[in-house]
């Protein structure tokens, strides 16, 4: 017999090398990142505000539970992958709400990424110190 699945939306969120699978179930508003607490994972509160965002735009904080499984990039990059995640869940789930996040930007992936170190540089445009004599 088959595992039994708990109705829920899922969706992926990304951000530099950043990548989010959301995974948004009706619940009390808890958010779990790989297996820990969002308190316990970020400790910074700005990230946790990042999170917490597209919630907060659409006023739906404490109607959802989110279950997260985040990898790569560095703490900041993976709160906005987190944040790109719940509003694309959010806009499957409710696609009137789509007016508010398009207007917010949250749902606009951010296609910035790190630029190649080049040979002859130090980094990708650093160049060497220039020595007249």
């Amino acid at each position: 017999m088959a595992a039994e699945r708990t109705p829920g939306v899922w969706a992926t969120g990304k951000r530099k090398t950043s990548v989010a699978r959301v995974r948004l179930q009706p619940g009390e508003g808890e958010i779990v990142v790989n297996t820990r607490p969002l308190d316990k994972y970020f400790g910074r509160e700005t990230s946790r505000m990042i999170v917490h965002q597209p919630f907060e735009l659409t006023a739906t904080q404490n109607q959802y539970r989110v279950d997260v499984n985040v990898q790569g990039g560095g703490v900041s990059a993976q709160a906005v992958a987190i944040r790109h995640g719940i509003t694309r869940a959010l806009l499957q789930a409710n696609p009137e709400l789509r007016s508010a996040l398009k207007k917010a930007g949250f749902i606009t992936r951010d296609p910035r990424e790190v630029e190649r170190k080049k040979y002859g540089r130090h980094k990708a445009r650093k160049r060497p110190q220039y020595s007249k004599r």
